[in-house]
This record gives structure tokens, sequence and C-alpha cells, in this order.
């Protein structure tokens, strides 16, 4: 399993900022502050080591009794979100419970995220918005078949529509992770970030936000360091020879 650090945040949508290159980078900003750590996990007591931190704010009738107990041990006010980090027991040692967390010190710009959400629920749809697929031709003789998704049967054998057979169903409102975003600038004043691009659900749906899982630096795809040119002279005279074709 792996054990990375994390925060809580709720999507409040999306603007663009400008590099100091000048590139319009569109991003989403994420409130993500404050978070706390409502109580621990330990290896001694429970078997494993791992963080709860909570977010947001909850109405004292909502929150069962033993949940209450939590709160009042903590001294914090009961939170809308709950999440529970596995973490390295060292790690979960450097905090106390009750203690708030800020971005910064969770995170620094430039960093890879992994964003956990739920994306947009759009509801049943066919196989061509649901699947992708081109549909049929429009010419003469095709009838009402424009969108239909095709034959789903076998024959004899085996007799059976195939398990994972692509048809209409219901689209979205499922829990997505994109992996490797940007984190662009942190704002700490406002307890928010900026994310480059897009990331699942609508504004107002809380993410979870962690340290990428595969790489520890951002890299854009196409954004690596320019190809060196061949210094063979017969490789560079076969290049000019079809250039000239």
């Amino acid at each position: 399993m792996a054990m990375r650090m994390g925060i809580i945040g709720k999507k409040v949508g999306m603007t663009q900022v400008f590099a100091e290159d000048g590139e319009r980078i569109p991003v989403t900003v994420i409130q993500a502050g404050p978070n706390y750590v409502v109580g621990k996990r330990t290896v001694e007591r429970d078997g494993y080591s791992a963080l709860i931190i909570g977010f947001g704010e909850k109405p004292a009738r909502l929150v069962s009794k033993p949940q209450m107990g939590q709160y009042k041990a903590a001294n914090l006010k009961p939170t809308r979100m709950l999440r529970e980090l596995r973490l390295p027991a060292e790690e979960v040692a450097t905090y106390e419970v009750g203690q708030q967390l800020k971005i910064s010190d969770v995170f620094q710009e430039g960093i890879p995220l992994d964003i956990v959400g739920t994306s947009k629920g759009k509801g049943y749809q066919g196989v061509m918005k649901l699947h992708n697929m081109s549909g049929t031709k429009g010419s003469h003789g095709v009838h009402e078949y424009f969108r239909h998704g095709g034959s789903i049967g076998c024959r004899l054998t085996p007799q059976r529509v195939h398990k994972g057979k692509r048809m209409p169903g219901q689209m979205g409102s499922d829990r997505k992770t994109v992996q490797n975003m940007q984190l662009v600038q942190i704002l700490d004043e406002d307890n928010a970030l900026l994310v480059r691009g897009a990331v699942p659900g609508s504004p107002d749906s809380y993410l979870m936000l962690t340290k990428a899982a595969t790489r520890a630096v951002y890299k854009r795809v196409g954004m690596g360091v320019e190809e060196v040119r061949s210094k063979n002279p017969l490789k560079a005279s076969k290049k000019a020879a079809a250039g000239r074709a």
C-alpha cells in the first residue's frame, strides 16, 4: 500500500494564470484548508499507523455520539469530511492531534499530485456518447439505426452475451483518479491552491489530494529536452536528399 501524505479539498472552479514566460495556464482552484488532525492510528493499539484528517464544517446534530467524543478529545469542531491516510509510524509521530494543516506544510509548488474525486453524473446515455462508438451510415435503407450499438448476440456458441459488452448505461458519478497533476501555485492566505488542468467533479464537490504515486517531479508530455541532432554526414546527406526529392 502506498503511503503518501495528503489533504482534503473542495473544488471551486476553473480560471487561468500567466507564467513568467507568458504561457497561459488553465488551472482549477481548490479550497484545501484548513485541514485538521482529528486522530491517529498506531501500530501498538490498532496494528497499523495512519493519520485521520478532517475538513469542512458539520452541524453537531448530524454527528454521532462516538464521533462527537472523538472531536471533543481533539478539541475540534465536527468536520464535514474525514479521511484516513496510511503513513509510516515515524511520520505519524510528527503530527499532533488537533493540529491545523496548512497547504504549504504538506505540498510545495511545482510537485505532481494525484487527485481523487467523483465525476459529474450524466444520466443514462447511449453507446455513442458513453463508449464513443461511431454509429452507422445515414444513407438510403438504414432506417432508424443511426445511433444503435449493433448486434450483441453470439450465434449458437456460446449462446449468450459476453460479460463487459459495451452497451447503453449510466454515465458518470464514478470515483475517478487523475495522476501527476502539476501544483502551479499555493495561496496560503486564502487556503487555496491552483492545479494545472481539470479535475473530476462539479464545483463544491470534495477531492482528496495526495503526493503523486509514480513520480516525484512534474514533467509535461512532449516538453522534454530537445533531441540532439545527428552529426553523421551520411545521415545528414540522406535527409537533404529526401528534402530535395
